[in-house]
């Protein structure tokens, strides 16, 4: 059966064109057997902002299975995402919504074999890279535990405690003194003398 194939072209500034990406990604295409149905586009838009016209359209074309998208075809993965995690975020709905993703330039082809090799081997990466952020963050937490800091969100003040921060203010008391008097940030008792 032959694939449909939804094109994504992504230039970062207004002088470029997505004429070019478009161009060898069709021939890409002609050259697997697959039909182009549908070029979504976004020119002079960074891979840093992460909401984009076109790809948002790609996104919602895929969630509601339009225009009979089989593959997502780019010419580089930062094209489509801005960090692998996004990437991997992306083909990992693909997967689910029975869509495949080529990167014409690169070794990410879910319709391949070993491009499937690739996004699991991606995909563990990421897993693990989780994994260290996590570890860090309770190690982290462990520290400031054991430093005697506060976690967690702050508690609220009673009216007791802000009547007690406003008398010591009059009284001449730094801000920074009340607030390891009362055990609450600089920023809390400032907000209390202004209650």
């Amino acid at each position: 059966m032959q694939k449909r194939a939804a094109l994504y072209v992504r230039v970062s500034t207004n002088e470029q064109q997505t004429a070019t990406q478009e161009g060898e990604l069709r021939e890409y295409a002609g050259r697997r057997g697959w039909t182009v149905t549908k070029v979504y586009r976004d020119a002079g838009i960074s891979g840093a902002v992460a909401r984009r016209p076109g790809l948002d359209a790609l996104l919602s074309d895929c969630r509601r299975h339009r225009s009979g998208i089989d593959v997502v075809l780019v010419w580089k993965f930062d094209r489509f995402a801005r960090s692998l995690r996004q990437c991997l975020t992306a083909l990992e709905e693909f997967r689910g919504l029975g869509i495949d993703f080529c990167s014409a330039t690169e070794p990410i082809d879910t319709t391949l074999p070993h491009g499937e090799l690739v996004f699991q081997i991606l995909a563990a990466v990421a897993q693990w890279e989780r994994s260290l952020i996590q570890e860090r963050v309770r190690a982290g937490i462990a520290r400031a535990k054991r430093e005697g800091k506060r976690i967690g969100r702050p508690q609220e003040i009673t009216a007791a405690v802000i009547k007690a921060i406003k008398e010591a203010r009059k009284n001449g008391a730094s801000f920074r003194d009340i607030a390891d008097q009362f055990g609450v940030s600089t920023w809390s008792a400032h907000r209390a003398c202004m209650a």
